[in-house]
């Protein structure tokens, strides 16, 4: 499996969303080095910050099946539900928040790879690396 197959997981993980108060569904998928994917979705809560990003639940989900190392690449979809639960794509990407792109910097400190990340949108997807959208970031080498 590759990329378009990571997009799909990620599209399809969006009918999984529990977003009762934001209404913006959200999937995610980790491709692996060996091809398979793992995938998440956003998990509200009425206290806000204690809500879980798709990105952050796909990351631990592969950390809890000992394959944080294995991750070549992070995979997004979002928008409103549409009848079916799916998200409805935007003409502009759903992007990793702030969080997540912090929590995606640590993966990548600890493999030592500016991880790719594809975000999904109506006419396509848009390629970003870590890097670009997370320069000069804090990560684990800063408190090493």
């Amino acid at each position: 499996m590759g990329i378009k197959e990571a997009l799909e997981a990620a599209y399809d993980a969006s009918m999984h969303a529990y977003a009762p108060y934001s209404k913006y569904h959200v999937g995610a998928a980790v491709l692996l080095d060996d091809g398979s994917i793992i995938v998440g979705s956003n998990f509200e809560n009425a206290s806000y910050g204690l809500s879980l990003c798709a990105e952050a639940v796909a990351i631990a989900s592969a950390n809890s099946e000992s394959r944080l190392h294995n991750i070549i690449a992070i995979t997004i979809a979002g928008g409103k539900p549409d009848n079916d639960g799916r998200a409805m794509l935007t003409e502009i990407p759903c992007t990793p928040c702030g969080r997540c792109r912090q929590i995606i910097k640590e993966v990548s400190d600890v493999m030592d790879k500016d991880i790719a990340i594809y975000c999904l949108h109506q006419s396509g997807y848009r390629r970003y690396r870590l890097s670009e959208i997370l320069p000069d970031a804090f990560g684990p080498n800063n408190v090493a």
